[in-house]
């Protein structure tokens, strides 16, 4: 046979191969369309048995890999978040859409060193609504339940009765003072919602405890144990980490108001409260080097409250909300700038018993620009601890803030709770 004899036979196979081919492509495509859509009615109908078997996956073998700049199709993708901890409790962020990088930073740690393990949902709240990207980064982050809530405009709003000339004069009054964030009209609304509002947010009413965490820090040893559940165990209401001085220009008024809240109401002052852990002013507790100075009784003393761990029924309680309201109406969130740490603080020295205020002095902690870290050597090997010697902006660390000149801890050992010299729990050494 010729090679022109050849030739058509040969093309006839190529073309009939062709054709094949594109009519496999597009009933695949067209399958998958339809597969596609079937998963997305389940998804809408609830049915997850479906979707779980069926849907697109880019993280499984044999699937197809995402583009670089592409989303997952469905924001919470199928996992298991089934919560393990024994708690009614969860984790709490109060974050801006532009603080997403700071937000999963903050998850990411907490979820490697303890969530992880336990699954406790993450409530998010914002004045504003949260963004799909927002949402979607942080649930794929979380190994728990998300819940996204927008703060109702009167929980965060500066309150009716406050002056507004008033307001604008102490803000230009703030800025010539050089008063920390004294120029800032949204950070006064979210002091005032922390000192007040927070613990009254619809979601949050479902539970019993909440762990405050801020965007940017981070968590540097496992925790090796449930801290709701040692709080719960141990009858605590309040637990901190980083005892440190307020900024006197923030609060001028603020314990004058407080001891005229005392004189109306000396019946919400608890018999064994820790008054003398904020009035004390003794200087062997600090080196021998004089305090920093107070212009009141106070002696600037609190918890410093982007790390706590607490009771919401304390917050929720009537001692503690005729507390706010009397300092709400007092007006020095806003016409000061009150901040919700001392706030938080002093009404827990006030209100609660001492003994139910609880330091974890085992938890690493880092909030530019303070350091918190456990300093004996076995545990923070146990908890495999690894404490950060350079801070976020790359300058070198000094010693915790612990046992710095100006920390308040050693006050509180003294005058508050004292200090545990028996461990909490077992921790776990690797052999």
């Amino acid at each position: 046979m010729s090679r022109s004899g050849l030739l058509y036979p040969f093309l006839a196979v190529a073309i009939a191969v062709y054709y094949y081919a594109v009519f496999q492509y597009q009933e695949g495509q067209l399958t998958y369309h339809f597969k596609n859509e079937a998963i997305n009615q389940a998804l809408t109908n609830g049915d997850s048995t479906l979707a779980q078997a069926d849907i697109y996956d880019p993280m499984k073998k044999g699937h197809q890999k995402l583009s670089s700049n592409a989303y997952i199709e469905h924001r919470s993708p199928f996992r298991d978040r089934t919560q393990r901890g024994a708690e009614n409790a969860t984790m709490v962020m109060l974050v801006r859409n532009s603080e997403l990088k700071g937000a999963l930073e903050s998850m990411r740690s907490l979820e490697d060193r303890f969530n992880r393990n336990y699954r406790y949902p993450w409530v998010f709240l914002n004045d504003v609504p949260f963004t799909e990207e927002f949402k979607e980064q942080t649930t794929l982050m979380a190994s728990g339940e998300t819940f996204y809530e927008l703060i109702p405009a009167p929980d965060w709003d500066m309150p009716e009765f406050i002056d507004n000339d008033k307001f604008e004069k102490s803000i230009e009054e703030a800025i010539k003072k050089e008063v920390i964030y004294g120029f800032s009209k949204s950070y006064r609304n979210m002091c005032h919602f922390n000192s007040g509002y927070f613990y009254k947010q619809e979601r949050l009413l479902n539970y019993d405890w909440y762990f405050r965490v801020e965007p940017d820090v981070e968590y540097m040893c496992d925790f090796q144990y449930d801290p709701f559940t040692l709080m719960r165990t141990k009858n605590m209401t309040y637990g901190f980490v980083i005892a440190i001085h307020e900024y006197e220009n923030t609060i001028p008024t603020l314990w004058e108001t407080v001891e005229k809240f005392m004189e109306k109401y000396p019946e919400l002052v608890h018999p064994n409260n820790s008054l003398d852990f904020i009035t004390s002013g003794e200087s062997d507790l600090n080196h021998n080097v004089p305090l920093v100075r107070s212009s009141s009784k106070y002696n600037l003393c609190h918890f410093w409250s982007n790390f706590e761990i607490g009771d919401l029924n304390f917050f929720r309680g009537e001692a503690y909300n005729k507390y706010f309201d009397f300092l709400d109406q007092a007006g020095g969130f806003y016409y000061e700038r009150w901040g919700d740490a001392p706030v938080h603080s002093i009404g827990l020295n006030i209100l609660a018993d001492k003994n139910k205020i609880h330091h974890f002095e085992d938890i690493g902690y880092y909030h530019p620009p303070y350091l918190s870290c456990p300093s004996s050597v076995d545990v923070k090997a146990a908890k495999r601890c690894v404490c950060r010697s350079r801070g976020s902006d790359g300058e070198k660390l000094g010693a915790p803030v612990d046992v710095n000149v100006y920390s308040c801890l050693s006050r509180w050992w003294r005058y508050g709770s004292g200090k545990t010299f028996l461990n909490e729990i077992d921790y776990t050494f690797n052999n």
